[in-house]
């Protein structure tokens, strides 16, 4: 098994070192500093792993059931902590799917379960939101598809990258496809907590015996660094087969990443960052809906949730050239080309990192470079 690298990783790559002024598409909350949590670290604390628990830290574990509503419902031994949530989502994939079995999908959606279902040789069913439907998700196409050959429906909640929002009704419509075939129900909570538009789903972990709930501090509270999530699912074989992976891969869980990540999940915490990240959030977002709205021949379908969507660039436009033209001289602006989600004709806007990314300036750059386009080398 080889996995082969992504076009949202490789762009990534290419561009790290272009040391851009401005950004535009910031995907996650303003991040905290170290120096926020000082005053609750023990300068005694072991560097050791935590010495309590392979699944992670008992308190910790208690605070990602509470932030998923899943408190009295789900225990603490249905929740692992990860290296983030592509972590939980890797572990789960692979200790699941073999070659042969089948992997409903959505696209655009993270691509983290494509890549590793074609290393393994599993068959993947992609199902399509169509942005002339508003981005929805057709689950009456995944229930034409799923079959008994189906191990895994992997989808986002609230999803990456257009900023939809599943309702509590069709993630319970998505159980009741699932459970005949036996099938998990892998949804991907990263943006949970910052919804504009409807409340926030519940947890499918919560719903269904093969519900896998993934998600992490990195995008809501801006804890990218800490490399810290979770898996919660109440199936205790698929929690064990992911400790089992992760013993012989990444190995115990970071203890700092742990610590911090348990100090920012505390309720008086949790619920003050989360204020603070939906506001900033919120207000940017209107920035960015204002602005769409100057932009002849730019669309987008304002995200219902999260801090990122995808925008229509005008005709003749490709978005690869667009994104790397605006990486350089003059404008100095990062963007992620709708590429990266097989979506080409895009860019990804995000409305992220609070007032520090300064996203007026970077708006202005974007705005210039579509003016100027028609008088760009080809």
């Amino acid at each position: 098994m080889k996995v082969k690298i992504h076009t949202l990783f490789q762009y990534l790559l290419e561009t790290t070192d272009a040391a851009p002024e401005a950004i535009v598409g910031f995907s996650l909350s303003g991040s905290p500093k170290l120096g926020d949590y000082l005053a609750d670290l023990n300068p005694e604390q072991s560097l050791d792993w935590n010495n309590r628990d392979f699944r992670g830290l008992p308190e910790l574990r208690d605070h990602v059931l509470a932030q998923a509503g899943l408190t009295g419902i789900c225990t603490p031994a249905d929740v692992l902590i990860t290296a983030g949530a592509a972590e939980a989502n890797y572990l789960a994939i692979m200790q699941t799917l073999q070659p042969g079995d089948e992997i409903v999908i959505e696209t655009p959606g993270w691509p983290q379960a494509e890549v590793l279902a074609k290393a393994i040789g599993a068959r993947i069913t992609r199902i399509e939101r169509r942005e002339a439907d508003g981005w929805r998700l057709p689950i009456d196409q995944i229930a034409d598809v799923v079959n008994d050959r189906t191990k895994m429906i992997f989808l986002t909640n609230p999803n990456n990258p257009t900023g939809d929002l599943l309702s509590s009704d069709e993630i319970a419509e998505l159980v009741r496809i699932a459970d005949p075939v036996g099938a998990w129900l892998l949804i991907d909570e990263v943006y949970a907590g910052l919804e504009w538009d409807g409340p926030r789903a519940p947890s499918v972990a919560g719903m269904y015996q093969r519900g896998i709930t993934t998600g992490s501090v990195s995008k809501a509270l801006g804890l990218q660094g800490l490399r810290t999530g979770w898996m919660i699912c109440p199936d205790p074989q698929m929690i064990m087969d992911a400790v089992i992976l992760r013993e012989n891969s990444s190995e115990i869980m970071n203890i700092m990443g742990e610590v911090i990540a348990e100090i920012a999940l505390r309720p008086d915490r949790f619920g003050a960052a989360m204020h603070k990240a939906r506001a900033e959030g919120r207000a940017n977002l209107a920035q960015m809906n204002a602005w769409v709205e100057t932009q002849d021949g730019l669309s987008w379908i304002s995200p219902r949730a999260g801090l990122i969507g995808l925008a229509r660039l005008p005709d003749g436009i490709d978005s690869d050239l667009f994104a790397r033209t605006l990486l350089a001289d003059p404008y100095r602006t990062f963007l992620l080309p709708g590429s990266a989600y097989d979506q080409p004709n895009h860019i990804r806007l995000g409305v992220g990192g609070g007032a520090a990314v300064n996203l007026q300036v970077g708006l202005e750059r974007v705005a210039k470079a579509l003016q100027n386009w028609d008088h760009q080398p080809c």
